[in-house]
């Protein structure tokens, strides 16, 4: 199985998981990371809230985030009145979702690993 296809198997997984939740609902954003403009991954909502997600899947116990691909997260999270989140499944596991401000900031770049994910982020139920 490809990169791109495990990511978008973590993204449907994301949306039928906010569409079994009573009231919420949740969409795939074509061409995110691909066009100028900022865009997450998926967007999820109900009458109160609004989140906007990057999701990321990854064999590793590691996941690296370009700067800039944080920046656009942030920067579209606030034009739509939504809550930032990056969900991150390593090796399988459960899918963690963490908070931008949470992740690890390098010199060039942000980063994540399994045990902040278990000890920082938020399993899908704590977040809905």
């Amino acid at each position: 199985m490809s990169r791109k296809s495990k990511g978008i198997n973590a993204e449907r997984e994301i949306i039928h998981a906010f569409w079994k939740m009573p009231g919420w609902t949740a969409c795939r954003v074509a061409g995110s990371g691909s066009m100028k403009y900022p865009a997450p991954d998926v967007i999820a909502g109900n009458a109160t809230r609004k989140l906007a997600i990057e999701c990321k899947s990854t064999k590793s116990k590691y996941q690296y985030f370009e700067k800039e691909e944080i920046k656009q997260l942030l920067d579209y999270a606030e034009m739509f009145g939504a809550e930032p989140w990056i969900a991150i499944r390593f090796n399988r596991d459960k899918i963690y979702f963490l908070k931008p401000k949470d992740l690890k900031k390098t010199e060039k770049r942000y980063t994540a690993d399994l045990s902040l994910g278990k000890d920082k982020g938020y399993l899908f139920e704590h977040i809905t």
